[in-house]
């Protein structure tokens, strides 16, 4: 018995120090080294760069290499980009689990940004789908930078012509997430009741837009000041939640979209019907080490034993459903709301901005 209780502390010791081990690697911020230096005969171009993880204040404006194009892939004079919230927690490696992927110490890629929207200056030599001239709008990280390239069979699209580059740019990410939330993992149908937690940020703007574009009854929730701009992108009903608690009201939904994470599962629960969908896309930043993951982890455990379903997703940037996104704009169904415009060197307070949670609709980032 002595040495089984020997060998099992010698066990959990061992257990200890390893995951210790890695709560340090996780955790560690490596200084921000200095800028690659380049070839003389080098093509430049003007990039914001992230060469450690911090504030916004790690961020910088810096002259890299000009990429071109290969075989399969299109080179973009980018007009315009915008930023979301995946850009600030790559930029801090937060929440740190996320490090095992994004690079122990310092960030693997230093690029930051992903929607964009520009000119297709030159295209490879397989390339069939775009040409030079054409003006398009698309997700590739490193998108804050005047010269993108991408694939041609990645998420990349024309630019409708009743839309201007920096709608265009507000477009990817969000819209997106949007979509695939409402139609992939709520299914949502004509005539149902859907309910947009946080109606008035990037991802809920689209949200109202599209679900009305499906037929749905929407209500969208926000603050005092943005109740006008949700109504007038087409909400039925708007909720003040500085005045009234939904999730206290009599009505019930056959779909809530949830984008803040605002109120805990129980009372989501209250007004959501019995077979009706709760889809989690954005919530708390929580703490360090899984952040926005808790919500996640509570929905997978909570829906075994309930009725409704609980789902979270991460959106997949892919070329058929901006064409959705697209054929929505040309109609006018769906319009971009832009908060404000930055310029490439303002693209740090940008972020700052967008992390103070209060921004109505996109942030974009003007090249022009």
């Amino acid at each position: 018995m002595t040495r089984r209780y020997r060998a099992l502390v010698v066990v959990f010791m061992l257990v200890a120090l390893v995951l210790v081990s890695l709560a340090l690697a996780l955790s560690y911020d490596s200084p921000c080294g200095p800028p690659a230096s380049l070839p003389d005969d080098t093509t430049r171009m003007k990039a914001i760069v992230s060469r450690c993880y911090g504030s916004p204040d790690v961020l910088t404006l810096e002259e890299i290499a000009k990429p071109t194009a290969a075989d399969n892939e299109v080179l973009v004079k980018v007009h315009a980009a915008a930023v979301n919230p995946l850009d600030w927690h790559y930029m801090r490696g937060i929440p740190y689990i996320m490090r095992m992927e994004s690079g122990l110490g310092t960030p693997k890629d230093t690029r930051v940004g992903v929607d964009f929207a520009g000119t297709v200056e030159a295209v490879g030599r397989n390339v069939t789908r775009f040409k030079p001239g054409d003006e398009v709008f698309g997700g590739k990280s490193g998108a804050l930078a005047e010269y993108v390239t991408v694939r041609e069979d990645r998420a990349l699209v024309r630019k409708p012509s009743n839309l201007t580059f920096e709608q265009a740019a507000s477009v990817p990410v969000a819209a997106i997430t949007a979509l695939q939330g409402l139609r992939d993992k709520g299914r949502i149908q004509p005539g149902q009741k859907v309910l947009i937690n946080g109606a008035s940020g990037g991802v809920g703007t689209f949200a109202v837009q599209i679900a009305k574009s499906f037929g749905a009854d929407v209500t969208g929730v926000c603050s005092t000041r943005n109740v006008e701009l949700v109504r007038s992108i087409g909400a039925d009903h708007v909720i003040d939640y500085t005045q009234e608690d939904f999730t206290k009201g009599e009505q019930r939904y056959d779909l809530i979209v949830d984008n803040v994470g605002s109120h805990s599962f129980s009372e989501y629960r209250r007004v959501l019907k019995p077979k009706g969908t709760f889809v989690i896309v954005g919530g708390p930043t929580g703490d360090p080490w899984i952040g926005p993951l808790a919500q996640p982890i509570k929905a997978g455990m909570l829906s075994p034993f309930v009725s409704q379903e609980f789902v979270m997703f991460l959106a997949e940037l892919n070329q058929e459903d901006l064409e959705v996104i697209s054929g929505l704009m040309r109609a006018g169904k769906v319009t971009p709301v832009i908060d404000r415009r930055y310029k490439l060197s303002e693209a740090p307070a940008a972020i700052r901005y967008l992390e103070e949670g209060r921004a109505r609709g996109k942030i974009v980032v003007s090249l022009e």
